[in-house]
């Protein structure tokens, strides 16, 4: 896979980009005094392939091409990164230069690309929303009764791992630190490391680009789990569940349809992770 960057330059998770700083009024103790905030940015992300568009997602403007392939993996667009030929990046820019969005410019291969044209799923997202605009109920829900027995079956982690890596979670997320506005989805080894983090303004685009990364770096999921900073939803689950992560941890809660999703296709769903404490809700016997 090649990847174009003619038409921009810093677009990544070092890039000035992902915050802007505003003057803001601030109120306290009857006082109201001014000072510069740093706020994340949020701009729209087209997902094109082939030339033809398939999704516009609000997100955060670093880690994009991560993100494209993390997306086109767990939305089953593709199976693997070699099926990406070439992906570029291009920005969307007003009359006086500011960037207003990005388009992702990907060239995958005919047999998917004709996959792709059968589920004429086209959806314009709001932020970290994959599920808008799907033209049918069964579309919004993937099977995950046959990945059971594709997940490592003697995968386990201790409740020792899972607390410490919650408990360094917070230090790994700068982004969120600056603008207190951002989820955190982290790969955590079976010791409880975090091997690697990713930042974004909707939850289920931090999965995905944590996905993507690892996929490019062809970095394992069999061995560790996923940790995220936010709720465990219904999608995070099933995206888990299509790039074969067999264990996830939430630092809040699980919906109902996770948990179900969880059960069916034989994953480890943990949600309440903070305070030295968490709940397991389903397929408990990974946990040590």
């Amino acid at each position: 896979m090649s990847v174009e960057k003619s038409t921009f330059t810093k677009l990544n998770s070092e890039s000035e980009h992902s915050s802007v700083i505003v003057e803001v009024g601030v109120w306290a103790g009857g006082i109201v005094s001014k000072k510069k905030d740093s706020i994340a940015t949020e701009m729209p992300i087209a997902l094109v392939y082939n030339d033809v568009s398939h999704a516009v997602m609000m997100a955060s403007p670093q880690d994009v091409e991560a993100f494209a392939l993390g997306f086109s993996l767990t939305e089953e667009i593709i199976s693997s990164p070699a099926e990406i030929y070439e992906l570029q990046l291009r920005l969307i820019e007003a009359s006086n230069d500011s960037v207003t969005g990005m388009e992702v410019a990907m060239t995958i291969s005919s047999e998917r690309f004709a996959l792709l044209k059968e589920r004429r799923r086209n959806l314009v997202g709001r932020t970290g929303c994959g599920i808008c605009g799907a033209e049918s109920l069964q579309q919004l829900r993937r099977p995950a009764h046959s990945i059971a027995k594709e997940l490592p079956s003697e995968l386990s982690v201790t409740h020792s791992a899972i607390n410490s890596a919650v408990m360094a979670l917070q230090q790994h997320q700068t982004l969120q630190s600056l603008t207190g506005a951002v989820h955190g989805a982290a790969w955590c080894n079976q010791q409880g490391k975090i091997v690697e983090l990713c930042e974004d303004v909707g939850r289920h685009n931090a999965v995905d680009k944590l996905v993507g990364k690892l996929a490019a770096s062809a970095i394992s999921m069999d061995e560790g789990f996923l940790l995220v900073s936010s709720r465990a939803s219904y999608e995070i689950v099933q995206k888990a569940a299509v790039a074969r992560i067999a264990i996830i941890v939430a630092v809040s809660a699980p919906t109902s349809l996770a948990i179900e999703i969880a059960e069916e296709g034989g994953l480890s769903l943990v949600g309440f992770a903070r305070d030295n404490r968490h709940v397991c809700y389903s397929n408990c016997h990974r946990l040590d």
